[in-house]
């Protein structure tokens, strides 16, 4: 079968073996390109399939989304609903130091399987993934009713994010940088920035970005760095943060709400609101052309935001 790897010579599509080992065997339908996807990519990390936001269907046609969080289930944090902090040996994440979805077959856990509502296309529900890693940031944040939002970045997290708490009933502005991400926006129903925010979603992940939710957020406001910052997160110093009082708020992945898989409550939403792949979804792939596809996903320039390679 092929599967996409990075290599010596950057990303490339190979032909590999067929997948064995216990679990349910899936013909993946669609791989979504994360950030994350393409900063491994860039820093040369290589030994695994890559892919972690990624469909597909069953021998019997059936369309399942696949929650990439390997874990245990019997340790503290897996009991109390947050599977993304397991503390077993086992824990993992299928498409990052493992194998993941970017290949024409997986066979993974039965567990991880969510069966889709038959509104959302399976070509379309590799969003549940990001859509996931947003909700639980704003649960995180502790979003309350009339509580006003800022997400700072218009890339399909940021996206999401705003998404998700517009789907709350919340007042929710986007800060962007490209025009196509103003654009989508715009078209999504959502505001442009200000200044004075309750709650500000960094999903950018640069020195500008956490300097812009800093400065954004009210004062004694809350601020989740939801971008990826492989080394230390440069928060901003006292002349802002202490005498703002702000509160920094991490957060990373999802898991369970009141016993709901967080996968299911974005599935939902996508569910409902299909302008939201519409939008998000800007360039689809083969899966031979996926050495393409992530120096598109890599070029914000390009007009991308969420770029789906398809077996």
């Amino acid at each position: 079968m092929q599967a996409v790897v990075n290599t010596d010579d950057g990303i490339r599509t190979i032909d590999v073996d067929e997948p064995a080992g216990p679990g349910v065997r899936l013909s993946v339908v669609a791989a979504g390109i994360c950030g994350t996807d393409v900063l491994f990519a860039g820093i040369g990390l290589k030994g695994f399939i890559y892919g972690h936001e990624f469909t597909g269907v069953d021998d019997t046609g059936r369309p399942y989304f696949v929650e990439p969080t390997i874990h245990g289930g019997e340790c503290e944090e897996c009991r109390n609903g947050h599977p993304q902090r397991c503390t077993e040996p086992s824990h993992g994440n299928l498409g990052i130091f493992s194998d993941g979805g970017m290949a024409s077959t997986v066979v993974v856990p039965e567990y991880t399987l969510l069966a889709l509502p038959p509104q959302l296309d399976v070509k379309d529900a590799c969003l549940i993934e990001p859509g996931a890693v947003a909700l639980h940031a704003l649960r995180r944040a502790q979003v309350r009713p009339g509580e006003r939002v800022l997400v700072v970045g218009g890339g399909t997290i940021g996206l999401l994010a705003a998404a998700a708490a517009q789907d709350q009933g919340l007042d929710v502005d986007v800060d962007t940088r490209h025009d196509h991400q103003r654009d989508a926006a715009e078209h999504l129903g959502f505001g442009k920035p200000g200044d004075g925010y309750d709650v500000v979603i960094d999903a950018a992940g640069s020195d500008t970005s956490i300097a812009r939710s800093a400065q954004a957020a009210r004062r004694g406001g809350r601020i989740v760095p939801l971008g990826v910052y492989l080394d230390s997160i440069p928060v901003p110093g006292s002349a802002i943060s202490q005498v703002k009082e702000l509160s920094y708020v991490s957060s990373v992945a999802y898991g369970r709400h009141d016993g709901v898989r967080e996968v299911e409550e974005v599935a939902a939403m996508l569910a409902t609101k299909p302008d939201i792949a519409r939008t998000l979804i800007t360039h689809r792939f083969p899966i031979e052309d996926a050495r393409e596809a992530f120096r598109v996903a890599a070029d914000r320039r390009a007009g991308a935001i969420k770029v789906v390679i398809e077996p």
